[in-house]
């Protein structure tokens, strides 16, 4: 790893065209899909950088993208991506390394101000038009394509691009019978269903649950690894619920600053049906008896 490390320095060096030596590197926690390292340089210190086989190359590039979206939203603070490439066998993307803290009332109250915030931002980066649901490129999710395929109608983005290709993928997983029978049902209510709300396309996190966000030492909130897209509010709301972490602070200062619409309360299981079939398809087990148990909350009459 030193040489592959050494090698990455190199290429950050002509990228960045200043001076700078690898000096040291370190494991870090936190690397369930990725391999992540705090590397150490001479005069440019520490970078933050995750590697992974070079065929997953796309996947760092569109992390890339996502997180200069959210950086110039000017929102919540989000790592600087700074570069991504392939040395050898290996994809790498080379980030700026934030030192964390604890967190606080005060940080989880700034991240729902600004996670807020960031929802009100609905036309991309560089565009005068409003955003269309989804994104310019596709990305992933933990580790399985996301497709960002932009379209006009929400329920028709939730049922073509999130909902339909989960239940593709669990019958090659090996789903039951009854859960793809009550999913292609489902699939058949989801338009008229979302259309009891009033979505915009907002700047989304995609993937936002407790372990994808911290407190950086000087108190401020940060957001990383993002599933990014434009959609429903809601969706990104509905998964801090869905394993916890997230404050009453933080549910409370994001209701300051835009409240949310009736009707979510129960919209959240349908945004939440993706994680957990997404959870299904990546780990199995009972994510599977999960899904079919979310589904007969939303299938009407059910």
């Amino acid at each position: 790893m030193n040489e592959l490390l050494k090698k990455i320095a190199n290429q950050l060096t002509q990228y960045l065209q200043t001076k700078m030596e690898y000096r040291a590197h370190r494991p870090l926690s936190g690397g369930d899909i990725n391999q992540v390292f705090l590397l150490k340089t001479t005069e440019r210190g520490r970078f933050f950088v995750k590697i992974n086989k070079a065929s997953r190359l796309d996947m760092f590039l569109a992390e890339h993208a996502a997180l200069e979206e959210i950086r110039e939203s000017n929102t919540l603070q989000t790592p600087e991506p700074i570069l991504a490439g392939v040395v050898g066998n290996h994809a790498f993307l080379v980030m700026e390394f934030i030192d964390m803290g604890a967190g606080t009332p005060r940080s989880e109250e700034a991240l729902g101000h600004g996670l807020a915030r960031m929802h009100q931002i609905t036309k991309p980066v560089g565009s005068t038009a409003p955003a269309t649901f989804g994104w310019y490129r596709n990305n992933t999710i933990g580790s399985t394509r996301q497709i960002n395929q932009q379209e006009q109608s929400w329920g028709i983005f939730w049922r073509e691009h999130r909902i339909g290709p989960q239940l593709r993928w669990a019958a090659e997983r090996g789903a039951s019978s009854t859960l793809l029978q009550k999913g292609e049902q489902l699939l058949t209510e989801i338009e008229p269903l979302l259309e009891t709300g009033s979505p915009i396309p907002s700047l989304l996190h995609g993937d936002l649950w407790s372990g994808n966000w911290s407190t950086a030492k000087s108190g401020e909130p940060v957001i990383y690894d993002p599933a990014l897209y434009y959609g429903d509010r809601e969706a990104d709301l509905a998964m801090t619920e869905l394993f916890g972490g997230f404050s009453s602070r933080f549910y409370s200062a994001y209701s300051e600053i835009w409240l949310l619409e009736d009707g979510y309360n129960w919209r959240k299981n349908l945004y939440n049906l993706y994680h957990i079939l997404n959870h299904f398809n990546l780990f199995g087990g009972d994510y599977g008896r999960q899904a079919e148990r979310i589904v007969d909350t939303i299938l009407p009459g059910s």
